[in-house]
């Protein structure tokens, strides 16, 4: 691995670390504020957070070409990434969208949802029986 490379995930790690304990503490208070409820209201307003704020940064990041590379590593792969992967997911179907790749955009929607709560039933099958 060169030295930029390991650089970058030098970035990503740390703002990932930054990103993680946010989503902790954050998913958490607000969790806390429902004690009675089963809906998970600190998960959501993790993922709902963490949407708003990639696509305000990465549109910034577009439009004003105000980031510069090492920055938006740290901050929407890292922390963002951290945060939550959701908005990742998010940010990436909206750039196929902006692209007029509608088709992998949604393609990319139902096949993470669908082979995402697949892959988690299957792992709670498996660990049940094995």
């Amino acid at each position: 691995m060169g030295r930029i490379f390991f650089g970058q995930i030098i970035l990503v790690g740390l703002g990932g670390f930054i990103g993680s304990s946010l989503r902790f503490a954050m998913s958490g208070w607000v969790q806390r504020m429902f004690p009675y409820s089963q809906f998970p209201y600190g998960t959501m307003s993790v993922n709902v957070l963490g949407c708003l704020l990639i696509g305000y940064l990465g549109g910034v990041a577009e439009q004003r070409q105000t980031l510069e590379a090492g920055t938006r590593l740290f901050l929407l792969v890292g922390v963002l990434g951290g945060f939550t992967t959701f908005s990742t997911f998010a940010y990436e179907s909206l750039a196929l969208a902006q692209d007029s790749l509608y088709f992998k955009m949604m393609l990319n929607v139902v096949l993470q949802v669908v082979i995402g709560f697949s892959a988690a039933w299957l792992g709670l099958i498996v660990a049940r029986f094995i």
